[in-house]
C-alpha cells in the first residue's frame, strides 16, 4: 500500500511538536500517534523504528525551514553587498524564530546527537549539506564572506536563536540590530 505523504508530513509535524515540548525522552511512536490524533500504530506504519522516525523528523525540519523560491529569486537579482547578506541572515532567523517548535526540536536533536552516534551521523550529514548549500549560495550570489565567515554566522545564529527562544539575555535589543552588528563585525 502506498504511503500518504500528507499524513506522513502531519505525523512528522506532530513528532516535532512533541520533541519541542517534551524533549527526546517523550518522543515515542505511541506519543506521536496521540499528538497527531491518529490510531495507535499509525506512526510505526510510516516510521518503523525510532531511528526512522528521527530521520523523518530531520527531513521534515529541512522542508519546513527551507527558503522559498521567491526569497531566493529576489536575492539573486539584488546587487551583492553586506546589506544583502544581512537580509539573507534576517530571513534565516525569521524562519527559525517563526517556526519555534521546529527550531526547538532541532536543538533537542542536536543535544541528543551528542549522546547517540547514529543520530550524530544523520544530523551531521544534514547540517553539512545545509552549510555547503549556504556557501554555494553565497558564492553564486557574489556575497561577501567565504566558508569561514559562513561557519561563524552559523555559530552566531545558533547562539542567537537559543537565546531568543529560551531566556534572552537582552530582550530589549531588536534581533535585526543584533544581525546588523554581527554582519558588521564579521564582514570587515
Amino acid at each position: 500500500m502506498a504511503k500518504n505523504e500528507t499524513r506522513r508530513r502531519a505525523i512528522a509535524d506532530a513528532g516535532l511538536r512533541l520533541l519541542a515540548a517534551e524533549g527526546s525522552r517523550g518522543l515515542t511512536h505511541r506519543a506521536v500517534d496521540q499528538e497527531a490524533g491518529t490510531p495507535v500504530g499509525t506512526t510505526s506504519n510510516y516510521f518503523r523504528s525510532r531511528e526512522a522516525l528521527i530521520e523523518g523528523l530531520v527531513e521534515r525540519i529541512g522542508e519546513r525551514l527551507a527558503p522559498t523560491v521567491d526569497d531566493l529569486g529576489r536575492r539573486a537579482s539584488d546587487a551583492p553587498s553586506p546589506a544583502l547578506f544581512a537580509d539573507y541572515l534576517r530571513d534565516i532567523v525569521r524562519r527559525l524564530s517563526e517556526d519555534r517548535d521546529v527550531t526547538l526540536a532541532l536543538f533537542e536533536l542536536r543535544l541528543e546527537s551528542s549522546r547517540r552516534p547514529e543520530l550524530a551521523a544523520v544530523l551531521g550529514a544534514w547540517q553539512r549539506a545545509g552549510f555547503e548549500g549556504d556557501v554555494a549560495f553565497n558564492a553564486a550570489a557574489g556575497l561577501p564572506g567565504g566558508r569561514r565567515e559562513i561557519a561563524l554566522f552559523h555559530y552566531a545564529i545558533d547562539g542567537l536563536l537559543l537565546d531568543r527562544l529560551t531566556t534572552p539575555i537582552d530582550p530589549e535589543t531588536p534581533t535585526d540590530d543584533i544581525i546588523d552588528d554581527l554582519v558588521a563585525g564579521l564582514l570587515r
